[in-house]
């Protein structure tokens, strides 16, 4: 690929500036869990309480981001519920600083009293059934054209007492974090970081969050498509936000046993981490990202919010994604020391890894792509004849590899080259990528913060 303006090496690894160690003189002065030593003779560093660093990505700029790193006592939380998350994150205009860690894994998909809910629980009373909705919109009968009436109204009544349940909203200067060693995390929710500023997401799986009731719009694409509503997080018009070491999975239910109708697949699955509505100053680092579609989408439209949606993605794996890994639109767009394992993986299949249109002005480097045998370079890179894409040093099968000139080759809309910006904020960019591949199998995603 083109290179981007030249500017002084960041050798320092980031994941040896990470490591956190307990050490025997920690534990004989009774340092528990969470309050971790950086290195000996260190002070010691509480983990619910970090900050993102200094120069680490778009999220370090201006203030940098805190998020509840100073909450007093009254408004830190330990929640192992769904009702107690709720609680704890309060209403959404309340910005005091609050911390909130979350033990084990959270079932979204409860009632107060912790009772199992099920999409037939949220259909109840609403009059919709898949089967009636199914007969009612039939495109040979119905048409092409978007569903209306008693089914449609009733699909859409069992969406929000469904959403009303699963989608939590978060508060600015709110610190969400696993506490480790207890598998924590959320199943089947969705969180929402909207209007707000100064957000941390730390050390969760994100896993299962469906849609029990998608909607069949007839006039997307030339077949039609099942459309889902919920990302598992999604931050819309927010700032300052940091993601950190969290897993994202449609585990355990894989698009491959979705069924089938309409001759389109009955997708209850949307995006895993969306930055869209004029979000800017993020920074997504060391997360998993696995077993999904539409994986990550900057940018909502081609006209979302010109001068915002700048973001860093550094040091995750995506593994077993199809798409969107990500899909950028207009804004500036850092990727560096990334995997890509495009090996197809519970018949998730990789179209493309990183998207670049509507202007988005992408620097992609130090990356490395493992794909199978027989598959094609070309197809790593996707666009729409605007987007641009530049950086050096990507590695697909340990070889070095332009990824633009294999693409542009082959498409006759071809990726731009050069971009109007030069990256400052690449804390613990390392331009050796030959151990990245062993390295961040072992200190990404969740439960590798201890």
């Amino acid at each position: 690929m083109a290179s981007v303006s030249s500017r002084p090496s960041h050798r320092r690894s980031l994941r040896k500036r990470r490591v956190l160690v307990v050490t025997a003189a920690a534990v004989a002065a009774g340092v528990g869990a969470g309050v971790l030593v950086m290195n000996a003779g260190a002070a010691p560093t509480d983990l619910y309480r970090q900050v993102l660093p200094a120069k680490d990505g778009w999220a370090a700029s201006g203030s940098g981001t805190t998020g509840g790193s100073k909450a007093d006592a009254a408004h830190t939380f330990t929640v192992s519920t769904r009702a107690q998350l709720v609680k704890a994150l309060g209403a959404q205009t309340d910005t005091t600083p609050r911390i909130i860690k979350i033990k084990g894994t959270i079932d979204a998909n409860t009632d107060d009293a912790g009772k199992k809910l099920t999409c037939a629980d949220y259909a109840s009373g609403t009059g919709y059934s898949l089967s009636a909705y199914l007969n009612a919109f039939d495109p040979s009968t119905y048409g092409k054209k978007a569903p209306s009436g008693a089914q449609e109204t009733a699909r859409k009544a069992a969406a929000d007492k469904q959403k009303k349940n699963i989608v939590f909203r978060v508060p600015s200067n709110t610190t969400l974090i696993g506490v480790p060693g207890t598998k924590a995390g959320i199943t089947g929710g969705s969180l929402q970081v909207q209007n707000v500023k100064n957000v941390i997401i730390r050390n969760l799986t994100f896993a299962a969050t469906e849609d029990c009731f998608p909607q069949w719009d007839p006039t997307d694409g030339s077949s039609g498509e099942w459309n889902s509503a919920y990302d598992s997080v999604t931050l819309r018009g927010a700032t300052n936000v940091w993601a950190d070491h969290n897993t994202f999975t449609d585990e355990p239910t894989f698009d491959t046993s979705l069924k089938t109708y309409f001759g389109r697949k009955y997708q209850i699955h949307d995006g895993a981490l969306d930055i869209t509505n004029g979000s800017d100053l993020v920074t997504v680092e060391r997360n998993v990202f696995s077993h999904h579609d539409k994986t990550m989408l900057i940018g909502s439209s081609d006209t979302d919010s010109t001068g915002k949606l700048r973001v860093t993605l550094h040091h995750n794996v995506w593994k077993g994604i199809v798409q969107r890994a990500p899909l950028a639109r207009i804004g500036q767009i850092h990727l560096y020391n990334n995997v890509y394992d495009t090996t197809p993986l519970n018949g998730y299949e990789s179209k493309y890894s990183i998207d670049s249109r509507a202007k988005a002005q992408v620097v992609a480097e130090h990356n490395v792509w493992r794909i199978p045998a027989g598959a094609k370079t070309a197809k790593l890179l996707s666009g729409d004849g605007t987007g641009s894409l530049a950086g050096t040093g990507n590695v697909v099968n340990g070889t070095a590899t332009d990824l633009v000139a294999a693409y542009n080759a082959a498409n006759s809309k071809k990726l731009k080259t050069t971009v109007n910006w030069t990256p400052t904020l690449t804390a613990g960019l390392e331009t050796s990528v030959k151990n990245l591949l062993t390295d961040l199998a072992t200190t990404t995603g969740a439960g590798t913060l201890s």
